[in-house]
């Protein structure tokens, strides 16, 4: 088969080394339009410590990544300078460069061809390939040129959030709240390499607007968001790259291909940074149109069939926890009311697929804190 992959980030190589894993007479094109160690943003988190899917995948990449891995076992939220710890729940990050780095070797091991710093206008240079696929991230031109028969859907958050990384190191995910004169801040941050660490600011659409966030330059913002987790940073700098203030897009599509053409990975649809799973899933899709093509073989349009019809179901679920998940954020002034304990219980509940029960099974020291506090809350007298 002749393979066209629009995108060189996680979903498009992944898929690249797979197939041509499965059969090295394929001919394999990825073309990404961005340099070979070009990237946004800094790091890339998993929500589970257990990455044996990418074993499975492929144990040769798979090994290459494990050493690379930085994992911790909790999750710390901030409110109001208390730290409240989570525990068991398992996470992983890694720099997304040095994760493309090495899906690129890999792919180069085993023949694919990389095209880097092209930018498509059209999908005219993959008019002789069997299987064209749409890797290619949010702004998807794929997406856009089967605009009609894929109907997507896209729209806009009202928060506003920034990637930065730092020197300053941390030993879990943590999400720190802050609060100033502006408005109100959270700061998703996690160590991704053993020198540096990813640091998202986000804030509402309230505080953009007051704090003329709109108006800074990178570096003014820079300095803008230095000084709001100055407590959190001790001292340590923001570092930048590319780092403007976005809105996430919300993207789906009624349906995942067209004739030879599919889309995975963002193109395909986006999870919110707020669940740590985007790129687990882009190299899930990977895999799931992987397995289809080993069960038709050339068949072009029965592995499509298949490959949505496996994979539609469970992304359809996580995806309504995303999006219960993005809708806590867009509201998280308001949460911030709460006192630290109930607050974090709050978060922690918010995807609405855990129960008390099973929560008090997977993080009993969190639990038992907090009902602890419910407790004493209760049992205490009334003021006056």
């Amino acid at each position: 088969m002749r393979i066209g992959i629009v995108g060189g980030g996680p979903a498009g190589l992944y898929f690249a080394l797979l197939m041509k894993r499965l059969d090295t007479s394929h001919e394999i094109r990825v073309v990404e339009q961005n340099p070979a160690g070009g990237t946004f943003g800094f790091g890339v988190v998993f929500s589970d410590r257990a990455l044996s899917f990418l074993q499975d995948a492929d144990p040769d990449s798979y090994a290459d990544l494990d050493r690379r891995w930085q994992t911790w076992d909790d999750q710390v939220i901030v409110h109001r300078n208390e730290r409240v710890r989570i525990d068991g729940i398992g996470f992983s990050g890694i720099a997304r460069l040095e994760l493309l780095h090495v899906l690129q070797d890999h792919c180069r091991r085993r023949g694919v061809g990389l095209e880097f710093e092209r930018r498509l206008p059209d999908l005219a240079a993959f008019a002789d390939c069997d299987l064209i696929v749409g890797a290619d991230g949010v702004n998807s031109v794929v997406r856009e040129a089967y605009r009609e028969p894929l109907d997507p859907s896209i729209a806009s958050l009202s928060n506003r959030y920034v990637w930065y990384g730092t020197t300053q190191l941390f030993d879990t995910l943590t999400l720190t709240f802050r609060e100033n004169a502006d408005g109100v801040f959270v700061a998703h941050h996690y160590r991704h390499a053993p020198h540096c660490s990813t640091f998202v600011v986000e804030c509402d659409a309230a505080t953009w607007e007051r704090a003329g966030l709109a108006s800074l330059s990178e570096d003014e913002s820079r300095r803008y968001c230095e000084a709001v987790f100055a407590a959190d940073l001790r001292g340590h700098p923001l570092l930048t790259n590319r780092s403007l203030w976005i809105t996430f897009k919300v993207v789906t599509n009624r349906r995942w291909s067209h004739d030879n053409v599919v889309l995975i990975g963002d193109a395909l649809r986006t999870v919110h940074f707020s669940i740590g799973s985007g790129t687990r899933n882009a190299l899930e899709d990977a895999i799931a149109l992987l397995r289809a093509f080993e069960t038709h073989g050339a068949d072009v349009p029965a592995a499509l069939q298949a490959f949505e019809e496996a994979r539609r179901p469970g992304v359809d679920k996580f995806l309504n926890v995303a999006e219960r998940s993005y809708a806590w954020y867009e509201r998280f002034r308001e949460k911030m009311q709460l006192d630290p304990w109930p607050f974090a219980y709050d978060y922690v509940m918010r995807g609405g697929r855990i129960s008390h029960e099973r929560l008090k099974k997977r993080s009993p020291g969190f639990v038992a804190g907090y009902e602890a506090r419910m407790v004493s809350r209760t049992a205490a007298p009334p003021a006056g």
